[in-house]
């Protein structure tokens, strides 16, 4: 395969686990040994509570040639981590394309030179994410991932079934930087930004080591954070759906007087019990109609995080650990 890369960036997101990350990095290097491609990592610390300085890395890599960590104020979470991240890379560093991963190596070194074919084959043009054809985690979290597939797709008519692994080439990364809606949730927010986009299949590898701070809450937050992106095409849709219901309530309304007046079917008190009920519907679906109407009319007034003006704020120091550390 012919490369139209001469360097990369690759992004990892950290909350305290360097251990895992020491470990990736000397699996990254063999990976990508076998590439004429200059290679920077540059780490995205979430406000960890271990610093980097504690953790043991190799003295000497092959292929990558500049380690840097960003380190945060305060703790964003992975998502908006890698939105700053993201930033300060368009902002500070020449490259032609960023590959963004996590660090506890769920995200395999192995397939990072088939993103690379891949984006070159697309000739830089499109960004490419790993899809997981197979999940290594339990039964449960596979059947709740696949309502939250399933949901996203109904609420908001797009289809989403890739993380964070993917490679950025720089045509996109210039403009993803001024794309709002990746402060919440990366994937979601480039799907919505309309940049082209294609896939490779990817396995789910296994954590390097210790445990992964993300609960059950944790997760159903990310879900959330997903369709956040979609609030005014969700709200939208949803009072579509609450007038269809006002309709249909009104619709028997009508049923039931017509059976009053015209039939001699109706029961004493059953249509006015009836009509009541259906009014106490159509009264509490109009109040949610109202609220979902004015909460997408004041969505679109709210002041946004814009990561390529914004990422400063968030940004305490930048400093090498390779070739040498020399703090900002």
């Amino acid at each position: 395969m012919t490369h139209y890369l001469d360097s990369i960036v690759i992004l990892i997101p950290i909350y305290d686990d360097w251990e895992s990350l020491s470990i990736l990095l000397i699996n990254l290097d063999k990976q990508l040994s076998s590439l004429d491609i200059k290679v920077s990592v540059v780490i995205v610390d979430d406000a960890s509570t271990v610093t980097s300085v504690n953790f043991h890395f190799a003295s000497e890599w092959k292929c990558i040639n500049t380690l840097l960590v960003v380190e945060l104020r305060r703790n964003l979470g992975s998502q908006r981590a890698i939105a700053v991240g993201l930033a300060y890379i368009q902002a500070n560093i020449t490259c032609d394309a960023v590959v963004v991963m996590d660090g506890d190596g769920e995200d395999k070194p192995e397939d990072v030179p088939r993103l690379i074919d891949k984006c070159c084959e697309e000739y830089l043009k499109k960004v490419v994410f790993a899809y997981r054809r197979k999940r290594s985690e339990s039964q449960q979290f596979k059947i709740f991932y696949l309502l939250y597939k399933k949901a996203f797709q109904i609420l908001t008519g797009r289809h989403i079934r890739f993380g964070n692994f993917s490679i950025i080439p720089r045509y996109s990364l210039d403009r993803l930087v001024a794309v709002a809606e990746i402060w919440n949730h990366y994937a979601s927010g480039l799907i919505r930004s309309r940049l082209q986009y294609s896939e490779i299949l990817t396995d789910r590898g296994y954590r390097i080591a210790g445990k992964s701070n993300m609960n059950f809450t944790g997760l159903v937050t990310h879900g959330l954070s997903s369709l956040s992106v979609y609030n005014d095409v969700i709200g939208t849709r949803l009072l579509v759906f609450s007038l269809i219901l006002i309709f249909i309530g009104l619709l028997l309304i009508g049923v039931v007087i017509s059976i009053k007046i015209l039939t001699n079917l109706a029961i004493p008190g059953w249509a006015t019990f009836t009509i009541g009920l259906l009014c106490l519907f159509i009264l509490q679906t109009t109040t949610i109609s109202l609220l979902l109407m004015f909460t997408v009319l004041g969505s679109r007034s709210l002041y946004t995080v814009l990561p390529c003006r914004d990422y400063q704020h968030y940004v305490i120091q930048s400093y090498n650990i390779y070739p040498e550390i020399s703090h900002d």
